[in-house]
């Protein structure tokens, strides 16, 4: 069985980071792709995401397979498709709740893998939009759990 460690990732890696969302996000049908480029998504993630937050890591003998950025609001948090129903995301996001006593965060409503996965963690659904204030202009659903 192959081990993963979860911890802080360096900014050295942040071209994977991106990666993996990119990865992560294009996977489903109801996200378009061609919002950013893979470039765009790399600088985003050097420039924005790194200088102001910690970013913690799920790694698989070394390799980065998953990301999650915030505390108190998660603002990021992406498994690799090919680590998808592992249990990688379920030890990141342990990770994330031993560390808060108050976690929110928005996903897409059309992204049904990713409810169900939260709700089962103990999320619960308390504002639900028609995506307007996000970029991708999609319907979403704020989450927020409570230890």
């Amino acid at each position: 069985m192959t081990r993963i460690d979860i911890r802080q990732v360096d900014i050295a890696e942040s071209d994977m980071v991106a990666a993996i969302m990119r990865r992560a996000m294009t996977s489903h049908s109801f996200f378009d792709g061609s919002l950013h480029t893979a470039e765009e998504d790399r600088a985003f993630w050097r420039e924005q995401v790194f200088p102001h937050c910690d970013v913690t890591g799920a790694y698989a003998d070394a390799t980065l397979i998953g990301q999650a950025v915030g505390r108190g609001w998660i603002h990021h948090f992406h498994i690799d498709p090919a680590w998808h129903g592992c249990g990688v995301g379920s030890l990141l996001l342990g990770t994330l709740q031993g560390r808060a006593t108050d976690l929110q965060l928005w996903t897409f409503q059309a992204n049904m893998g990713a409810r169900r996965f939260y709700e089962r963690h103990g999320f619960i659904a308390v504002e639900i939009t028609d995506g307007q204030r996000n970029e991708e202009k999609l319907p979403d659903v704020r989450y927020r759990w409570l230890k």
